[in-house]
């Protein structure tokens, strides 16, 4: 049986999708111990940066992910090679642009998408959604930077419920420990393994993985 296939996307930038990715296949790798792969389709190879730290940090074969670049079409094609040996793909795309986002969305099980909990970051998220509804993927939205004690990530939450779209419970801090531990190679997980932003993760995850029935 192929693995699943995750392709984090959200058009509008800076919304914390890269972070997401890393943590995304970290935690997978870590929950049960199953093979994951990274696929890299962002010209800006911000998650390659971080994968060349994580070799640099932790050695070349002990980075509990196998890590590929691909574009345009050509996404679509790797990811579902990788996908014939591991247990989870995740795919970070980059943003507002369809013509690379598009493939890695169409090949995906799944679409994650990152957003952080303000009004124009949702009116944003509706260009990702409609691609996603468009190659009949399933796509979940993830609050993302959340600001502790915010009426407005409630505000924006029922929000989310009266759109429609389907969202996650768990949702992300916005913790300096996710940045800080990318810049070294590493997740959250890795760094704080005890703190709130790896339990944040842990959650996440769970019910991910709850949720696309794997």
């Amino acid at each position: 049986m192929a693995g699943h296939i995750l392709t984090v996307a959200q058009q509008k930038g800076g919304s914390g999708k890269t972070t997401l990715a890393a943590h995304l296949a970290v935690a997978l790798s870590q929950n049960g111990g199953q093979p994951v792969a990274v696929l890299d389709v962002d010209p800006q190879g911000s998650l390659g940066t971080w994968f060349e730290a994580r070799e640099e940090s932790l050695g070349e074969h002990a980075t509990g992910l196998e890590f590929k670049t691909a574009s345009g079409w050509g996404a679509r094609r790797e990811a579902r090679a990788l996908a014939r040996s591991h247990a989870f793909v995740v795919i970070d795309t980059p943003p507002k642009t369809d013509t690379d986002a598009k493939p890695a969305i169409d090949a995906a099980d799944h679409v994650i998408v990152p957003i952080q909990p303000t009004p124009v970051d949702l009116w944003a998220t509706e260009q990702t959604i409609q691609l996603a509804a468009r190659e009949g993927t399933p796509a979940f939205l993830v609050l993302n930077r959340v600001p502790p004690r915010a009426s407005l990530t409630q505000e924006m939450a029922d929000a989310i419920n009266a759109s429609g779209y389907e969202a996650l419970e768990a949702r992300l801090g916005n913790r300096t420990g996710f940045a800080a531990s990318m810049g070294k190679g590493r997740t959250v997980m890795e760094a704080a393994p005890s703190g709130k932003a790896a339990a944040e993760m842990a959650a996440l995850v769970s019910e991910l993985i709850r949720r696309i029935g794997s």
